[in-house]
């Protein structure tokens, strides 16, 4: 739906009467709803007609990408055999992802979040390589480390596989991707 005809709508208005209140010609406004950009003066008088900016007329529709729930699972699930080989957990999922056209922002999410993973685990276990040395704790501190993040990881996969199986979304999510 054009952002002329979804605006009209908004305010309950045919195309004659937007016509009429604008004096722009009913055949112009069929031609913008249709797919013509509105320019100069129409765009103007149009937009001060249905009160929004000018902008509000040109915008783009974002395309909609299709979301394979099942499919979503498997990217998501796919980094769970890979947890204990850290880069493998986020080429895994982005082979599937590329292999099976899935580039949602639910997919991108998925490895977004794997690719955070990665860096906090990597200073975690760094730091806790210094910490082993400054406080003389030994090997098995590093294994519990590393224990930790594998389950952690495990953890977060598992949970969001459950919040996409229930409602549709992930459950651990951030405000940014990182591809």
């Amino acid at each position: 739906m054009s952002k002329l005809k979804k605006n009209r709508k908004n305010i309950n208005l045919t195309q004659e009467e937007l016509s009429d209140k604008s004096g722009i010609s009913v055949r112009t406004i069929q031609r913008i709803e249709s797919g013509n950009e509105p320019k100069g003066q129409t765009l103007k008088i149009l937009a001060k007609t249905l009160g929004i900016k000018e902008n509000e007329l040109l915008e783009k529709e974002e395309a909609l990408v299709e979301v394979n729930p099942a499919l979503i699972k498997i990217i998501n699930l796919s980094s769970l055999p890979f947890t204990i080989m850290p880069p493998a957990n986020i080429v895994i999922p982005l082979v599937i992802m590329f292999a099976k056209k899935q580039f949602s922002p639910l997919a991108k999410q998925i490895v977004s979040i794997q690719i955070l993973w990665l860096i906090i685990a990597g200073i975690i276990f760094i730091l806790s390589s210094f910490m082993k040395n400054w406080f003389s704790l030994g090997n098995r501190f590093i294994l519990l480390v590393m224990i930790f993040l594998v389950l952690s990881n495990m953890f977060i996969i598992l949970v969001n596989t459950a919040a996409i199986d229930k409602k549709g979304k992930l459950f651990f999510k951030l405000n940014f991707s990182l591809i």
